[in-house]
């Protein structure tokens, strides 16, 4: 058998996509595929038609036909198999059946083509098989894209960190450049603003050995306040050109919301500083986080499953720095810790007590988390699992039928779950039967997700069923997940807090997060 050329052409002949597998001029087939149509008769129930010197193979595609050019010699059933083969490739690479959707997808259609023919020859494949050649996936690509994104996500990371601390460290400049002056403004308001420039002592420097420090220079000033009327402050005038979104920048961003994209609104930055400007309530705080890296398997079963922990200290002032902290955490097998090194180890594997080399050195103080402990936890059983997502694809008749379900395990109650499942390209949103919790159709990235806000004790399994046009069933994976949660695996937590120089111990507050990293199931 061989096959000449593998050609989608309209009624009148025109061709839309031919892959020739032999060396054809493009006269000939052009002349070929025009005289096709004049070929056919009506009312005929052959697929088939012949000439002096090749045959025909075809099957009608709504207003197209599919057609093979093969010699007379071929033998006819094979040719059949492969244009059945061919004609169910055609509706999944072409975004539509008609004459715009095989021109925009004639590339892809092609490439499905080489894969089911070569040189003539049809090739023993299914159409599973053709897709997967041509989506060319790789493992190691995957991993390496897996671990890009983690360098991603960390850089990320230490981006909005460095960023929170500047705010922060101007906020504080801030504050201190207004507290001298608040001061003399008004006899009424020296007690608030002396309390809080001893407050904000540490960083603007309005110590107790200042000018401001005793109370006698207080009086001074208050007296000096009554003896003459307060100076009002002048409203605030127009600062020049006033920067703002014009009528035409609405329209824009309403469209872009028509479309699905998220657009972030402007904050103002009174509200943001308001927020941020609260001191901590506590002088030493203490961050514990986990970030999972799991990937489950569509079949079942567990690919990668990682744990890795951070513990973090917090101190504001430099009086409570020389401290150390005992720590507890449950015993689980391959969990591992790694010390800073400026940290005792000795002392921290023997008693579990975090504490500096050097004694007489205090922690690091300020607006800046330390990071002093790490851990991982590696080789977890698949039934500590915290969420397992199992999607069901099925096909009927002109649909595609997809069913997901979660199950979560009773050691956490996650917050913010967000399950997003690829989708092939479709031209409207999917249709949702049924669901427990909301869903967002983003036709961007052609992805739809699942949000279930809380999943405690009262909703450990949820399902939602959605149904889209006919599709491969590889096209809804990888999903990814994202949550957090108030504990974690290793239950990490500092027990008590310990002055080296005597005293009554500081108060401290702890933060605890589990975070989902990176969580898949492919």
């Amino acid at each position: 058998m061989v096959v000449l050329a593998a050609s989608i052409v309209s009624k009148s002949g025109k061709a839309l996509v031919s892959r020739q597998f032999v060396d054809m001029s493009r006269i000939r087939i052009e002349g070929l595929l025009a005289a096709f149509p004049k070929l056919i008769g009506t009312g005929k129930q052959h697929t088939y038609v012949e000439t002096e010197n090749v045959r025909y193979v075809y099957q009608p595609v709504e207003a197209l036909f599919l057609l093979l050019v093969t010699n007379k010699q071929s033998n006819i059933l094979e040719d059949l198999e492969t244009l059945r083969l061919l004609s169910k490739l055609v509706p999944e690479y072409a975004i539509s059946l008609d004459e715009d959707g095989i021109c925009s997808s004639a590339f892809d259609l092609i490439f499905a083509f080489d894969e089911a023919i070569s040189l003539g020859q049809k090739e023993n494949v299914t159409v599973a098989q053709v897709k997967q050649y041509c989506e060319m996936e790789s493992h190691e690509e995957k991993l390496h894209k897996l671990v890009m994104q983690s360098k991603i996500n960390e850089t990320k990371d230490v981006m909005k960190r460095k960023a929170s601390e500047i705010d922060k460290s101007k906020i504080e400049k801030n504050r201190g450049d207004k507290g001298g002056y608040s001061s003399i403004s008004s006899s009424g308001r020296i007690d608030s603003s002396f309390s809080d420039m001893s407050i904000s002592s540490g960083t603007t420097g309005f110590g107790s050995a200042s000018g401001f420090g005793s109370s006698t220079d207080v009086d001074s000033f208050s007296n000096q306040s009554r003896g003459r009327p307060p100076a009002s402050a002048p409203a605030p005038k127009g600062q020049g050109m006033q920067l703002g979104k014009t009528k035409r920048t609405n329209q824009f961003l309403e469209s872009l919301k028509a479309e699905g994209e998220v657009i972030i609104e402007d904050v103002k930055p009174s509200a943001i500083q308001s927020k941020v400007s609260l001191p901590p309530t506590d002088p030493i705080t203490l961050s514990i986080e986990e970030k999972l890296n799991v990937t489950l398997k569509r079949d079942g079963g567990v690919g990668a499953f990682d744990i890795q922990g951070t513990l973090s200290v917090q101190i504001l002032n430099q009086d409570d720095g020389l401290v150390q902290f005992q720590v507890e955490n449950r015993s689980i097998p391959g969990l591992s810790f790694r010390t800073h090194p400026n940290i005792n180890k000795e002392l921290f594997n023997s008693d579990h007590v975090i504490g500096l080399k050097d004694p007489n050195r205090p922690f690091p103080t300020g607006q800046n988390d330390v990071g002093v402990v790490k851990w991982r936890i590696q080789s977890m059983d698949e039934s500590a699992v915290p969420l397992t997502v199992n999607c069901w694809p099925s096909i009927s008749g002109n649909e595609t039928f997809v069913n997901i379900e979660y199950e979560a395990s009773d050691m956490f109650d996650l917050h913010n779950v967000v399950i997003t499942v690829p989708l092939p390209a479709l031209r409207e949103s999917p249709s949702v039967r049924q669901i427990d919790g909301e869903w967002r159709y983003d036709p961007r990235s052609s992805a739809l997700e699942w949000s279930i806000l809380l999943i405690d004790s009262s909703n450990r399994s949820g399902s939602m069923e959605f149904v889209v046009p006919p599709a491969d069933t590889s096209a809804f994976f990888p999903i990814n997940i994202r949550f957090s949660a108030a504990s974690t695996f290793s239950d990490v937590k500092v027990t008590g807090v310990f002055p080296l120089r005597g005293g009554s111990p500081p108060k401290f507050s702890q933060r605890t997060q589990l975070i989902a990293d990176n969580y898949q199931v492919i």
